[in-house]
């Protein structure tokens, strides 16, 4: 749906005019703009001549402009760009079902599945996502399927039937329907296509090569040395130093296995990664999940500009010298939960002892974390590995934060300070200060208010980010 047509209002389509015009990178993912008079859609920051004002129409979501018949226009990749940081931030159905999207589920569970997971029924669901973002649930699934299957077409020499359903697609036809539609050629000829700066075709086994596009400024050293502090034995490495690290983790997915790295260095508004599966039907899942974990998707320009802004100098005088700085999340919730609660010593010893060994060790990696259905008979760690195997406790990228947080509250052993990083961390949840105890510090919290809705990167920049010397 145009957002024209809902609003009635051009006051916020000129606002975005002017983006598209300044080809400010600020909004890509934001939202996205269409020319009439090419049938072409496109990022912001689009490179190509800014086209007249009359022919432009403006839609929430790439899904919703190739909904409307637009195709993907060539030179900006606008099915590349990162996600909206509006879906980090609501916590209501429509952020909860982009974000379980994202990670698959419409693909793994169709929309009946989606809609349960929500509490919802797939009618209300449909209604809420259309009504908002253009889209519903099956043509914003479809969208991730195209970018996918455009990755895999121009990273991997795998057969293009191979890559059909590994993309998630139902059948041979739909898959090069959708692609013909969304990018205005046939599969072989996205994949013989020069010059997309995605690397050269590799074969499976090298693993999917990839560039991970973030918005904005990314202080990367901050986010790698908090790997680097938390690598778990045998799950997690830091290879290399300062300013040249690689992070590598093995990740347990919905149809196999994963191994990630990603490189600290960056060249470009992107970092460097490459994923090895088992099966390949988990791409999208573990390309999430690693977003997830490195807080790509996050909007460092509305941060910087609540947070700057602070009263408090210290703060203020922290953003100023360090942007980018993010707050990371978790490539696993459940592992990340059990590690939290465990501590590092007892989750290092738990890998060997409970933990999915590799069918081949790569380097020091050598195991999945412990599933939680292998801890409940932990003397600490029972309880919370029993409620997350039971589903009493829901991690999952859709679950509702508030409902999580209370149910993490009445598991014995979860300390306060426990739940408020598994909410930030595993849940993603912008807007939480783990030092805070309203009970204990009452003016602490209060103080912290004043940093909604970034509480969570607000405390990353006092706790983690040392201040230049003058």
């Amino acid at each position: 749906m145009r957002e024209h047509e809902d609003t009635g209002q051009d006051s916020g389509e000129d606002r975005r005019y002017e983006a598209v015009s300044s080809r400010d990178a600020r909004f890509d993912g934001a939202f996205f703009f269409a020319v009439e008079t090419t049938g072409i859609y496109c990022r912001p920051s689009c490179p190509a001549v800014t086209p007249k004002r009359k022919n432009v129409t403006f839609f929430p979501t790439a899904a919703a402009a190739q909904g409307h018949g637009f195709r993907a226009c060539r030179r900006c990749r606008p099915d590349a760009v990162p996600g909206s940081a509006e879906w980090n931030v609501r916590a209501d159905v429509v952020g909860r079902a982009m974000r379980m999207i994202g990670d698959g589920v419409v693909d793994r569970e169709g929309v009946p599945g989606l809609a349960g997971r929500l509490g919802y029924s797939a009618r209300q669901v449909q209604r809420q996502l259309t009504a908002e973002l253009g889209a519903g649930p099956v043509a914003l699934a479809r969208a991730q399927r195209a970018h996918t299957a455009r990755l895999l077409l121009q990273t991997t020499g795998l057969p293009i039937t191979e890559i059909a359903f590994a993309s998630g697609f139902a059948s041979v036809r739909q898959f090069n329907d959708t692609i013909r539609r969304i990018y205005a050629r046939t599969p072989s000829a996205l994949r013989t296509e020069s010059g997309t700066g995605a690397g050269p075709r590799t074969a499976l086994a090298a693993g999917v090569p990839l560039r991970l596009a973030h918005r904005g400024p990314y202080a990367a050293r901050e986010v790698f040395d908090l790997l680097a502090g938390e690598a778990l034995p045998g799950v997690e490495e830091v290879l290399g130093g300062p300013g040249t690290r690689t992070y590598r983790r093995t990740l347990r997915l919905p149809y196999g296995t994963g191994l990630v790295s990603v490189d600290e260095r960056s060249a470009g508004p992107w970092l460097e990664a490459r994923i090895h599966l088992t099966d390949l039907r988990d791409l999208t899942t573990a390309v999430q999940r690693l977003r997830r974990l490195l807080d790509l998707d996050a909007d460092p320009y509305a941060v910087a500009e609540r947070l700057g802004a602070d009263p408090d100098a210290e703060l203020a005088e922290r953003v100023a010298a360090r942007p980018g700085i993010r707050s990371p999340g978790a490539a696993d919730p459940e592992e990340f939960a059990l590690r939290t609660v465990a501590g590092p010593d007892e989750a290092a010893r738990l890998v060997p002892a409970h933990g999915t060994p590799l069918d081949t060790a790569c380097s020091t990696l050598t195991h999945l974390f412990p599933e939680p259905a292998a801890l409940t008979a932990h003397p600490e760690l029972g309880p919370l590995a029993a409620a997350l195997a039971t589903g009493a406790v829901r991690l999952d990228p859709g679950a509702d934060r508030d409902e999580a947080d209370r149910a993490l509250s009445a598991v014995p052993g979860v300390s306060a300070a426990h739940a408020a990083l598994i909410r930030m961390r595993a849940l993603g949840d912008p807007d939480v200060d783990p030092d805070v105890d309203p009970d204990a510090d009452p003016g602490g919290a209060v103080r912290s208010e004043t940093w909604r809705p970034w509480r969570s990167y607000a405390y990353r920049y006092l706790e983690r980010v040392p201040v230049p010397a003058p």
